[in-house]
This record gives structure tokens, C-alpha cells and sequence, in this order.
């Protein structure tokens, strides 16, 4: 194996910090036959991870070697050298490591054709840029018409892209490719600055978006969901109450219920200029129609009124009084996590919040106001207008299946690699991402206090 490359490696992803998947042979290896050794080439070639399989090729060019080749290069590999899971440091067999290599194929080969990145603030590109690559030296992150090249897709940010420069884009013809936060982000709000670990893609439109089709909602309508794909989403989802996992980080900690007997109702706040709550179709927009609607349908609960961490960071609109909340809500909680205040109640209830997929995952009962991504699958009490092209009715681990594991992309903050979405789930768990205040982070919540204390005394 001197001075040659192992057959199996990963790509050179932008920020990795490991780079290869192998080590010197700690063990003896275990004896392959031939039925083995061909079974696994087969692997090699349908997953199509030979060598430097990231670089773009033509397919014909992807053809493996004449098979005795192989045989004799696996032979001599599994002399020499054993394969070790990059994420948690274990030795993998082959076939693991071809599977992991697979992963990366799909993730890039899905990439190919995006030429160009726009409405990605300098924050959050570190950690978009692996999750976007397309094998060879894309995307190119730009701001500027004049840098973008149309000959291929461009993914856009469409609520961080200038308006004039949105406009120019859908002008062009070009095919934009929505991105978003995905739904378990990071260890920190990105309205901080804190980058996003997790970002979706979407070449329809924007999943929040019901008044069109998604990729997201087709694959929760289309699926398929077998069986080793659910067992999956079920083992995934158990991880994630487990370890009291959210949108932003990780945190545990029992609420007090102060309302006695009473059945508790959470109400989850949200920002009300966000495009999430701005393109639903019901008739609720604001949080404080939203608590007016819950006191009204469930005038003897104990409700409490949770205000979105951005709102409250004074980066957002949405915010309310004190005295606004209290004539409908009972309790205002800021302090608390919203999943430990998921765990204690009862019911919860929101426009289109993401905490009412994040209740779902703990089995409580969730009603909407709004149409988000999880409405209309028979999980939840919907009182925002139909999605008719929703008309498939969906277990909770269906769900998670598609809104977790088919649809997002996942970074590790250790490796730097494209990840599954268990390893940043406990990574987060584990407290192992990097949650230091870089200068970035601290001047936007220094901008974020200021502007609180400015609205509070009607300067805002």
C-alpha cells in the first residue's frame, strides 16, 4: 500500500478536518472468499464510490475495473490497512465504509449542478459551503449579478437576498434552489449569528410555503417508508426526547406546573414578519390574535405564552407586553426551554411554529392555526384552511422519516463532514459543538439588547 491512495476516501469536503477513513492494521484481518469480496464490489459499483468518486465524470468513465483487479486490491488493502467510522472513532467493516461513501456520493451528485450561492451571510457560509459542494470548487457565494454564473442552478436564501437582487434572479430564468435553517439547527439562534449545522434544500419551493408544492411535502405525501426506514425514524426520534434535543441546542430541566389540575396549554410565540407566518393561509397572523384564539377555545385552561427566543433577543418583530399577554395568557415563561415547557404540558398550540412538530415527536396533542410542513397528515388539529394536495394520512415516524432523515443535510462541528442526522443529535446532546461567543456573536447580542430597550421606551 505504499505511496498508493486507499480505495476508499473521503471526499475532500471544504472545512473537513479528518481526511481519510483509514489506519494501519491494528488486527489481524479476517479471511474474505471470493462470493464476499465480489458482493462487496457490487456494493462499490452501485453506490458508484471507486476512488475519486466525487469528481463529476461521464457515467461510462465510472466503470470499475476487470473484477480480478479488484479482488487482489481488496486482498492487499485488508492486509495493510482497517477502516474507522470517522464520526465516532470505531472501526467500520468495508461494506460500513462503502455505505458512509455512498452517503457522500448522493449528497454531492445532488449538488452537481449548483453553480452559484446567494443570500448566504459570511456567518453562515463555513458551514453551508460542505453541505452545497459539488465535487469540484462550487458553489461560489456572491451578492453580486454580475458574479453569478446562470449557466447552472443557484441556491438562494431568499429572506437574507436583497429584494432588487431577488427580483433580477427570478427575471433571469434561472433555477433558484430555496435553502433555509434546517429543523435541528444548532446550539445557539441564528438571529445571534450562531451558523446553522443543519440547512435544507429544496428545488420547488420553500416547505413553509403551502400555497405550493415542496419537496419536503412530496416526500411526506409520496413517501415510500420500509420498515428499516422507520424502525429509523423511530430509534432517531427516541434519541431526540432522550436527550431533550431542539431547534437550538440541547437542554433538560423540569417546569413547575402552576396551574393545579388545570390542563396546561402552551402557546409557542413566533416571529411575525417571518416568511413562515407571513405565507400561511389561515387567518391568524399575530401572536396576539393566536392568544385571543386559544383563551376562546379553551377558556379553562391553564395557558402559558412562550415568546420566540429571536423576539426576545430584540432582533425580531412580535414582541408584546406584559399586560397584552396577560389578558388571555395565565403565565408568561421566557426563561425556559421551549421543550422542557413541551414536556410539561398538555396540549400545545401554534401558527406554524416549529415547536408543534417538535410536541409531536414527544406524543403531545398540537393544534394549528397556520398550515405548516406537519398540518394535514392526520397528527394534527387543524383549524387553518386545507392543503388538498396533503391527503395521505401519516404515522409520527412517517413523518419523522421524511422531515428528519430524507430531507435535511447535517454538518458534524467535530469532523467537519456531512454527517447523518444521529451524530449531530448527539453531538448536541453531548455538549461536544463549540458554543464560544465568537466577537460576531457577542456585538449582535449586544445590537439585540439595545434594540429591546429602545422599543420598551417607544424609541424602537
Amino acid at each position: 500500500m505504499t505511496g498508493e491512495q486507499p480505495f476508499l476516501r473521503i471526499p475532500p469536503f471544504p472545512g473537513a478536518k479528518v481526511r481519510s477513513l483509514v489506519r494501519p492494521r491494528r488486527a489481524p484481518p479476517e479471511a474474505l472468499d471470493d462470493h464476499e469480496i465480489d458482493r462487496l464490489i457490487e456494493e462499490v459499483g452501485r453506490l458508484r464510490v471507486a476512488d475519486a468518486y466525487w469528481q463529476p465524470r461521464p457515467e461510462p468513465d465510472e466503470a470499475l475495473p476487470p473484477r480480478s483487479d479488484l479482488r487482489e486490491r481488496f486482498r492487499k488493502e485488508a492486509e495493510c490497512i482497517e477502516y474507522v467510522d470517522p464520526f465516532t472513532n470505531e472501526l467500520m467493516s468495508f461494506a460500513e465504509a462503502v455505505r458512509l461513501c455512498g452517503f457522500w456520493r448522493q449528497l454531492i451528485d445532488s449538488n452537481r449542478q449548483i453553480g452559484a450561492a446567494v443570500g448566504f451571510a459570511f456567518w453562515k457560509r463555513p458551514t453551508a459551503a460542505p453541505l452545497l459542494w459539488n465535487g469540484m470548487d462550487g458553489p461560489r457565494f456572491t451578492s453580486r449579478i454580475k458574479d453569478i454564473d446562470f449557466s447552472g442552478c443557484i441556491a438562494v436564501w431568499k429572506s437574507r437576498t436583497a429584494p432588487s437582487l431577488l427580483e433580477q434572479l427570478e427575471r433571469s430564468g434561472a433555477q433558484l434552489i430555496e435553502v433555509e435553517d434546517g429543523f435541528i439547527r444548532s446550539a445557539g439562534l441564528g438571529a445571534d449569528c450562531v451558523p446553522p449545522l443543519s440547512i435544507v434544500v429544496d428545488r420547488l419551493g420553500a416547505h413553509f410555503d403551502p400555497s405550493h408544492p415542496s419537496e419536503l411535502e412530496q416526500l411526506i405525501e409520496n413517501g415510500p417508508f420500509p420498515g428499516d426506514l422507520l424502525d429509523r425514524a423511530r430509534r432517531l426520534r427516541e434519541l431526540i426526547v432522550a436527550s431533550g434535543v431542539g431547534k437550538y441546542g440541547r437542554d433538560f430541566g423540569a417546569v413547575e406546573r402552576r396551574g393545579g389540575v388545570k390542563q396546561h396549554v402552551l402557546v409557542a410565540g413566533q416571529v411575525e414578519d417571518d416568511r413562515a407566518v407571513m405565507a400561511s393561509l389561515g387567518p391568524v397572523k399575530t401572536n396576539i390574535d393566536l392568544l385571543r384564539r386559544v383563551r376562546a377555545a379553551r377558556p379553562d385552561a391553564y395557558v402559558i405564552y412562550k415568546p420566540h427566543p429571536d423576539v426576545e433577543a430584540g432582533h425580531r418583530a412580535g414582541s408584546l407586553s406584559d399586560q397584552e399577554c396577560l389578558h388571555f395568557a395565565d403565565e408568561i415563561v421566557r426563561d425556559a426551554s421551549v421543550t422542557s415547557l413541551i414536556d410539561m404540558a398538555d396540549e400545545v398550540h401554534v401558527i406554524s411554529s416549529l415547536a408543534g412538530f417538535e410536541a409531536l415527536l414527544r406524543g403531545k396533542r398540537v393544534t394549528t392555526y397556520g398550515t405548516p410542513f406537519y398540518a394535514g397528515w392526520d397528527l394534527t388539529d387543524d383549524l387553518g384552511p386545507a392543503v388538498h394536495r396533503r391527503s395521505a394520512r401519516r404515522s409520527i415516524d412517517e413523518l419523522v422519516a421524511a422531515v428528519l432523515l430524507l430531507y435535511p443535510r447535517y454538518l458534524d462541528p467535530v469532523t467537519g463532514l456531512p454527517c447523518p442526522p444521529e451524530v449531530l443529535i448527539r453531538r448536541l446532546a453531548e455538549a461536544t459543538v463549540d458554543q464560544r461567543q465568537g466577537i460576531v456573536v457577542q456585538l449582535r447580542r449586544l445590537q439585540g439588547r439595545w434594540k429591546k430597550r429602545l422599543a420598551q421606551v417607544g424609541l424602537g
